[in-house]
């Protein structure tokens, strides 16, 4: 039997008045999963969590997996963390050509229907349609058309019901994300643009077109299960620095959407803004909060500091093999620049900050690499077997350091990091009113 999709409950409780919220789990790295699914298994609450386009797609991504690969992943984090698969949604961010845009438009969106369809046909149950880049033979001197953007996102709806009406593996109808206002999938390039929120007559015309595009392809039913608008709200990341959402400034857009019935927002970038920040987001409408890079970020943190402390610890000591895990990283990264020379800018001295410490956490592409996760599995072993002083793990992760002499939290390094990386899913619990439905 198909169910509502729960999204549309949250859009439901956002219309009658109630600040409801769900953050979106944008990651592929199993520490952040399991931490995300595991703070979550004594509530009632859903978890939602995306694969991006250049992440996951029918030709494996970076990450070596495809739709229903990735859906396995996930589920079996759960089955370990003993959470139920019922209460995981499955998302699609960017889902188009972005990974095909040196190709002709015709080839990049027949793979970007394969994807989508690939995507609903593993269970995925929200899907961000986004063709918002040109192709190979899209004019180059001029923006990509309004009109253009929306008939490839109708294009690929139509891909995805049809795929569902053959095959519902999902026992919960798809429900699509429309809007482009966003940097690509893995973030902006430095000095792309200047930071502009969304006018509401652009998001009013993307709503419009869009929708004239979904009727134009007998989308009518599919366009009722359109929840939500990609737009700009003012916030965003670079490499040190953050812009924070100003809600006065945002009045404009936040209050446009109050006249749709079945639309909020989603907003994309929310990584590292504040919790009282968030919370006026999803006030305010921005119903479905994006986090990836902070997450990461977080599970860096608490790996370098692991590593000092194993430093600190067990230097010298001849039965033991430091992990030289940071060194290691950056070795990786140095040999394969791909996914961060691109996106940091500056001499040595500023790269060699940009690569270990950045907002952006570009380094968040490197974790599966085979001689990484050796270093980190050295890491684990190393203080599983050797644990921590109590008095070192205060110098370096004081904020687990308190939990654990209270007995609230193990000294191991697994769960130290698990901590780490909750206590920032902390702010999007407050955000969220900690209880979606």
């Amino acid at each position: 039997m198909i169910q509502k999709n729960p999204l549309i409950d949250i859009v439901c409780a956002q219309k009658s008045g109630m600040p409801k919220g769900i953050y979106s789990v944008c990651s592929s790295n199993a520490f952040v999963i399991e931490a995300c699914i595991e703070e979550e298994k004594d509530s009632a609450n859903f978890v939602l969590v995306e694969s991006t386009s250049n992440q996951v797609n029918q030709y494996g991504g970076y990450t070596g997996m495809n739709p229903a690969k990735f859906i396995k992943f996930v589920y079996k984090i759960a089955a370990k963390v003993g959470f139920p698969e019922r209460r995981i949604l499955i998302g699609g961010d960017h889902l188009g050509p972005n990974v095909w845009q040196n190709e002709p438009a015709q080839i990049a969106m027949e793979k970007s229907c394969v994807l989508v369809s690939d995507a609903v046909k593993a269970g995925y149950s929200k899907i961000h349609l986004d063709a918002s880049m040109k192709c190979a033979d899209d004019d180059p001197n001029k923006a990509l058309d309004i009109w253009t953007s929306a008939r490839r996102a109708a294009e690929m709806c139509q891909a995805a019901e049809e795929v569902y009406l053959k095959e519902p593996v999902s026992e919960w109808k798809p429900c699509y994300i429309i809007g482009t206002e966003v940097p690509v999938p893995g973030g902006t390039l430095l000095g792309e643009t200047d930071l502009c929120i969304t006018r509401p007559e652009v998001a009013q015309q993307t709503i419009e077109v869009t929708r004239a595009s979904f009727y134009k392809l007998g989308l009518h039913e599919a366009w009722e299960r359109v929840v939500g608008l990609v737009v700009q709200p003012g916030v965003e990341f670079g490499d040190s620095s953050l812009n924070i959402y100003n809600r006065e400034l945002a009045i404009g857009i936040s209050k446009f959407i109050e006249g749709y019935e079945n639309i909020i927002y989603e907003a994309h970038s929310t990584d590292y803004q504040p919790r009282e920040v968030l919370r006026h987001m999803v006030e305010d409408h921005f119903t479905i909060l994006k986090v990836g890079p902070a997450l990461t970020f977080a599970f860096r943190e608490a790996v370098f500091a692991l590593e000092m402390m194993e430093q600190e610890w067990l230097h010298g000591r001849k039965d033991v093999v430091l992990s030289h895990l940071q060194k290691t990283l950056d070795n990786s990264m140095l040999e394969n620049p791909k996914y961060w020379r691109n996106y940091y800018q500056g001499d040595e001295t500023y790269l060699r900050y940009a690569r270990k410490f950045s907002y952006s956490d570009r380094s968040r592409y490197y974790w599966p690499n085979e001689e990484i996760q050796k270093s980190l599995k050295i890491l684990l072993s190393n203080l599983s077997k050797h644990p921590v002083p109590e008095s070192l793990l205060s110098q370096f992760m004081p904020y687990q350091y308190q939990k654990v002499v209270r007995k609230e939290l193990d000294n191991n390094p697994i769960s130290l990091i698990s901590d780490r990386i909750k206590f920032q899913i902390s702010d999007y619990l407050y955000a969220c009113n900690g209880s979606y439905l």
